[in-house]
């Protein structure tokens, strides 16, 4: 049996870097961080006339039809990119949770705009992950009220898809909320506080195991935050390893020096097996369902904890010039960083493993 990516898979990886490649350079995302931009319009445009905001949309709505694996290997471009685009709210967790809870009616309505890029959808779902003890999010009837922090995907969004503390889905318009940008130490993403006061709302009620749906979707998007932040990780280990090739101390150049080379070592130990965590516990989602919550899981978590040690060890390579803006490391650094706050910290999502394996 063959467990390497297909062709399609392949080229599919390939093409996205070559566009990154071309169009989101570190000077490129410079400038974006510089100015508070997350979502860089021309790279938007590209990345649409590919396709990859429908990616997980049906065909029958205008997307591309493809599987959580193939998000996960474009995740993985953007994280090792640190990508100044929506990806992980807009493109992953609104499309699987339209599709799984939402009415005909509002399949026909948002996905086709969401696969031709026309729109996009900041996602919270806070009260999930980590609720606050005040203002939750709660409903009445098709209004919404509450305040949902760190929302993904929020700069110039249309629409937000948020969860309430009884794990409904509600899509509010824009116009309906109040958007506080927060601003992290990542710059290349967008996250907000929305505060929602009675706003109208299109609530997905079609699923009849709210909590269930709710989990699903988070275990979505566990899986593609922990494949950029593999991306991320490969990036500042390829940068790593370059530098000690290059860098001379004593007319050698450091990658001669054993402590470098175990250094290095380290990080392509820690790293390699968890691009087949990742895709497993991508793969698991779309075929193996009876696994996939346990192995997202355990992707997050665990890629959580590697991502951190290659990105320390990676700029201690890099000696003082990592800390530098010059050399950028710190673009991947902090995404990593934010990356494991999102959706759950390693010590929450390991809580909900335990649970599922009947330990608490």
């Amino acid at each position: 049996m063959d467990f390497a990516l297909s062709e399609e898979q392949q080229f599919l990886t390939q093409t996205v870097n070559d566009l990154l490649r071309d169009q989101c350079s570190l000077d490129v995302v410079r400038n974006d961080a510089s100015e508070n931009q997350t979502k860089n319009a021309s790279l938007y445009h590209a990345l649409t006339e590919l396709g990859i905001p429908g990616t997980l949309i049906s065909e029958d709505y205008g997307g591309v039809g493809l599987r959580l694996l193939d998000a996960a290997l474009i995740a993985e471009s953007l994280g090792g990119s640190v990508a100044t685009v929506p990806f992980i709210g807009s493109s992953v967790l609104a499309p699987v949770a339209i599709q799984l809870a939402g009415s005909e009616v509002q399949k026909d309505t948002w996905l086709p705009r969401l696969a031709s890029g026309e729109i996009t959808c900041g996602v919270a779902l806070g009260d999930h992950v980590g609720a606050r003890d005040n203002t939750p999010i709660s409903t009445n009837g098709a209004t919404v009220s509450g305040r949902a922090m760190f929302a993904l995907d929020v700069q110039d969004a249309d629409v937000f898809l948020v969860a309430t503390k009884n794990c409904e889905l509600h899509l509010v318009e824009a116009g309906e909320v109040e958007l506080n940008r927060l601003f992290t130490i990542d710059k290349t993403r967008s996250v907000g506080e929305i505060v929602f006061d009675s706003a109208s709302s299109d609530p997905l009620l079609s699923s009849g195991d709210l909590k269930g749906t709710l989990a699903t979707v988070v275990d979505a998007g566990r899986v593609v935050v922990a494949a950029d932040t593999l991306g991320a990780g490969q990036a500042m280990l390829d940068k790593a390893v370059a530098y000690a090739g290059e860098r001379q101390q004593f007319n050698r150049v450091i990658g001669s020096f054993q402590a470098v080379k175990h250094m290095c070592a380290e990080m392509a130990a820690e790293l390699e097996p968890c691009r087949s965590l990742v895709w497993y516990a991508a793969h698991a989602f779309d075929a193996i369902p009876e696994e996939a919550r346990l192995t997202a899981c355990h992707a997050k978590a665990h890629l959580a904890e590697v991502g951190r040690f290659v990105a320390r060890k990676a700029t201690e390579v890099h000696g003082g010039m990592g800390f530098t803006d010059l050399l950028g490391l710190h673009y991947w650094f902090k995404r990593i960083e934010l990356n494991r706050q999102l959706l759950g910290t390693p010590e929450f999502v390991r809580n909900e493993a335990a649970k599922l394996q009947g330990w608490i």
